[in-house]
């Protein structure tokens, strides 16, 4: 009752982080122009994004098949991409909740131990976070020109104006406190931090980090891996890249403005709030004003559509596939059993 208390109170403290973010996004915005922004849409060019998400999906599955069979447990890929869009569905309500929904779904539907199944999505997750770290570090990289104008503007001009006479002494603190002193602080009382929950799930995080690692390196089709792995982050790049001709404002940036867009933007999709909202407008929106020069209000509007394009998706494959998963498997066990009935009169 008490786990389920502090889980309530953790979701809520999170949705309301995720509507502060919404509300700063729409602070100081002209709403109507951004609803006259949705209304002259090309929503075309949103089904086609909707689409390419779908099939990105179905790639995750598929890669997904990988790793389970190299278990030696054997499922087919509708089944596994129903079970995909189930956890989706689940993540979009309750972040984290999504990698044992799709597991515990999987396993009753074909029979797989579920710790065998959580493993493998471990692992999916690991080898997803270290692209993501790749691709983050090509996007500094490759857009360095635009992103060394923000840095400059909001970062360094910053710390530039703390470092002067009357506050010198200032940044020197600052920089103490929160560098130096957090590592001084856990030397100190390592024997009593190490007694934290939190230290043991940090702890059990990484070594999920490289047990991870081992799995994957272990698999017979690494390269058969790898590929639809670059497939599925191509087609993220692509529903967002497509998403720009829905717009005037946004239809001139290229694929790999849509590079920098989806893979900032993820950060707000795996941030801690339901469904991303609120995160993912705020960083999209700040990406498309700061970096591209897109005015405020299609830059929100571009946001939003995407979002709940994708939103929507998610939702609708995730119904469709917990049908597919639990009630027509239900039906399919009740017609058998009432067949078997039959025949035994």
């Amino acid at each position: 009752m008490k786990k389920r208390f502090f889980s309530v109170i953790q979701y809520l403290f999170f949705l309301l982080i995720g509507l502060l973010l919404l509300w700063l996004v729409f602070r100081k915005i002209d709403v109507q122009e951004v609803v006259a922004q949705i209304k002259l849409a090309r929503y075309e060019w949103l089904l086609l994004s909707i689409g390419l998400g779908i099939v990105s999906h179905i790639v995750r599955a598929i890669r997904w098949n990988i790793l389970i069979r190299s278990m030696g447990y054997q499922t087919d890929t509708p089944t596994t991409f129903y079970a995909v869009m189930v956890g989706y569905l689940a993540n979009t309500a309750f972040p984290r909740l999504g990698e044992v929904t799709r597991c515990g779904v999987l396993s009753k539907n074909k029979n797989i131990p579920f710790n065998a199944l959580f493993g493998t999505v471990i692992s999916e997750r690991v080898f997803d976070f270290i692209v993501l770290v790749f691709i983050l570090l090509a996007v500094i990289f490759l857009q360095f020109g635009f992103l060394e104008e923000f840095v400059n503007k909001y970062l360094i001009s910053s710390l530039t104006g703390m470092a002067n006479r009357n506050n010198l002494v200032l940044a020197i603190i600052i920089f103490i406190a929160v560098i130096i002193l957090p590592v001084i602080l856990f030397r100190i009382f390592f024997h009593k931090i190490r007694n934290l929950t939190i230290y043991h799930k940090i702890s059990d995080f990484l070594r999920g980090l490289l047990e991870g690692i081992k799995t994957i390196m272990k698999i017979k089709r690494k390269w058969s891996f790898l590929l639809l792995t670059v497939m599925i982050w191509t087609l993220y790049t692509l529903m967002t890249y497509t998403a720009f001709s829905a717009l005037d404002a946004t239809k001139g940036l290229n694929f790999f403005d849509g590079v920098t867009v989806m893979a900032l933007g993820s950060l707000g999709i795996v941030a801690p709030v339901p469904g991303g909202i609120g995160a993912y407008q705020f960083i999209v929106k700040a990406i498309l004003v700061e970096i591209y020069l897109i005015p405020s209000e299609p830059a929100l509007t571009y946001s939003i559509i995407l979002w709940t394009a994708q939103t929507v998706m998610i939702v609708a494959m995730g119904i469709f596939g917990y049908y597919m998963l639990v009630f027509k498997k239900s039906k399919k066990n009740n017609d058998n059993t009432r067949s078997n009935a039959e025949q035994n009169i």
